[in-house]
């Protein structure tokens, strides 16, 4: 199997092609793929599923993907990595973390809505217009108008699973941890009785449904997920130990050293210099 490596910060590509070499690949990086026309069939990790114009996918480095074409397609990628990441502001990494932690990795379109068909269409085009000229801030706008698209299918893919809140005592798992990950940050929202209310059940039964079906407690659940986002301000970003402290809500750094070593076996320093680049 081809392994394929991105020697850039990102990397953008439109492709015209009759065929698509059908062979299977694995990325070191994220890419996304927008179809401005054409017909075929999209397979990643032996999924199958059909694409046609204004189709938008997203490949992740794990991922086995390949394109079948039927008909002449105009594909564009948009190829990112770790080092791009680290680049950008504190509130974009939290928009694209729910994109790392939430998206099942099957194949299919991710624009949810029929209004953003046309306005990821748009600023696709628009990355072609100005990635074709030499005017002045050129790679400052193509990074504003990508990280709209990433922001864009973000907001999607927080679409595909919504909150379930009808249903009567039953809550679907799936359900129950998108609404831990969209409040993370929000600690009030994640307290046992507000997750309840949310759901219309009582509070003695979401708690015990949750161990269920996890098989943690909530509040377990909810510090090992803090623990992997903040994992990715460490790996990806350029934050200091005090910045993450703010943001998660920690009393100070040394109640994060002790969750932080406690579910990784190291303190967030010795963590960080792990992925330092040399």
């Amino acid at each position: 199997m081809e392994i394929r490596n991105l020697y850039h910060p990102f990397e953008l590509q439109f492709l015209e092609v009759l065929e698509y070499e059908a062979k299977e690949r694995k990325n070191t990086f994220f890419e996304m793929v927008f179809v401005l026309e054409g017909k075929g069939t999209q397979i990643i990790n032996d999924h199958r599923w059909p694409y046609s114009s204004d189709k938008f996918f997203l490949i992740f480095p794990q991922d086995t993907h390949s394109f079948e074409v039927i008909e002449k397609t105009k594909f564009f990628f948009i190829r990112f990595h770790d080092s791009y990441l680290k680049t950008q502001s504190n509130d974009w990494i939290q928009k694209l973390e729910f994109i790392f932690h939430n998206h099942n990795h099957r194949p299919g379109c991710i624009l949810k809505t029929v209004t953003d068909k046309p306005l990821v269409r748009a600023m696709i085009e628009a990355l072609i217009r100005e990635e074709s000229t030499n005017f002045p801030q050129q790679q400052e706008v193509i990074k504003q108008i990508l990280n709209t698209i990433i922001t864009i299918a973000a907001r999607n893919i927080s679409l595909i699973a919504p909150l379930n809140l009808n249903q009567t005592n039953v809550v679907p798992s799936l359900d129950l941890l998108n609404y831990v990950h969209q409040n993370i940050y929000q600690p009030e929202q994640l307290k046992a009785s507000n997750m309840a209310a949310a759901f219309n059940v009582s509070s003695t039964y979401i708690s015990e449904y949750f161990k269920t079906k996890t098989g943690q407690s909530i509040q377990e659940y909810t510090m090992a997920y803090k623990v992997k986002l903040i994992e990715t301000r460490l790996k990806f970003t350029n934050m200091q130990i005090n910045e993450i402290v703010y943001e998660f809500g920690f009393s100070d750094a040394s109640h994060l050293n002790r969750l932080f070593k406690k579910h990784t076996g190291m303190n967030p320093s010795d963590y960080k210099k792990l992925f330092k680049k040399v």
